[in-house]
C-alpha cells in the first residue's frame, strides 16, 4: 500500500526523469487498454459477438451522454471523453489487483489528467468560436470578470486532481486498513464498495470534463452544423 499519499517510490531514473510506481503502472493500463481495443475491434460484423455488442453499448452510452451534456454531435469528442472514462475506470479498479498502486491514487497522475482537460477545453473552444471570439468569452459579463473568468480556469482543473485524488486514494486506505486489522475476508464487502466508488469516480471524471468542454464550446456550437462535420 502506499505509505504517503505525497510520496512515490522511484523505481528507475531515465536521466534527469524519475519513473515511478505510478508511472509503470499507468504504462501498463494503456498497454493493456490499447492491445485490448485493437484485439476487439479488429474484426467487426454486422452480426455482432457478445464483446462487440458489449463494446457498442458502451460507445453509445458515452455518445448519448455527450450529446445530452454538451448539446452536440459527439463523433469529435468521444474519442477523448471515452478515454477518460475507461482509463480511470480501469485504473480505479486495478486497486483490487494484490500488490498494484493505482495510478489515480497519486497526485501527479490526477494532475495530468486534469491538464489534459485543461487543453482541451481551451483547444475545443478555439476550435469552436476562434481566439478572438474565445479571449472575449472571459470578459463576460463584465470586463471587470476577466480576472475571476481567468482564475475560475485553473481552479476547475485544480478540483478535478482534488477530487479524483482524494476519493481514490482515500478507498486504497481504507481497505488497507481494514486488511491489516481484519484479516483477508472481512474487507470484501469494501472491495465491492470500491468498485462501485471507482465507476462513480470514473463518471464524474468523464461527466466534468464534458461540462467544462461544453462551456467553452458556448452557444456557437449548433449541434446541426456539428452533425455535418
Amino acid at each position: 500500500m502506499i505509505a504517503s499519499p505525497l510520496v512515490t517510490r522511484t523505481l528507475f531514473v531515465v536521466g534527469p526523469v524519475p519513473i515511478t510506481t505510478p508511472v509503470i503502472t499507468t504504462w501498463a493500463i494503456m498497454a493493456v487498454l490499447t492491445i485490448g481495443s485493437w484485439a476487439a475491434t479488429r474484426r467487426l460484423e454486422l452480426r455482432p459477438t457478445r464483446v462487440q455488442a458489449a463494446l457498442e453499448v458502451i460507445v453509445d452510452t458515452i455518445s448519448g451522454q455527450i450529446r445530452e451534456t454538451m448539446n452536440v454531435a459527439p463523433a469529435r469528442y468521444l474519442p477523448l471523453i471515452g478515454t477518460f472514462f475507461i482509463f480511470v475506470l480501469v485504473a480505479n479498479w486495478s486497486s483490487l489487483i494484490p500488490g498494484i498502486e493505482p495510478p489515480t491514487a497519486a497526485l501527479e497522475t490526477d494532475a495530468a489528467l486534469a491538464l489534459i482537460v485543461f487543453g482541451a477545453t481551451i483547444f475545443y473552444g478555439i476550435r469552436a468560436v476562434g481566439p478572438g471570439r474565445y479571449l472575449m468569452t472571459f470578459a463576460q459579463p463584465s470586463i471587470f470578470m476577466v480576472p475571476l473568468n481567468v482564475v475560475e480556469l485553473f481552479t476547475r482543473s485544480f478540483s478535478l486532481t482534488v477530487r479524483l485524488f482524494g476519493n481514490v486514494m482515500s478507498g486504497v486506505f481504507m481497505i488497507g486498513v481494514v486488511l491489516s486489522l481484519a484479516g483477508l475476508l472481512v474487507p470484501i464487502p469494501l472491495m465491492a464498495l470500491e468498485l462501485l466508488t471507482g465507476a462513480v469516480q470514473a463518471y464524474i471524471f468523464g461527466a466534468l470534463a464534458m461540462v467544462f468542454i461544453g462551456s467553452a464550446i458556448g452557444e456557437a456550437s449548433d449541434p446541426q452544423s456539428e452533425a455535418k462535420t
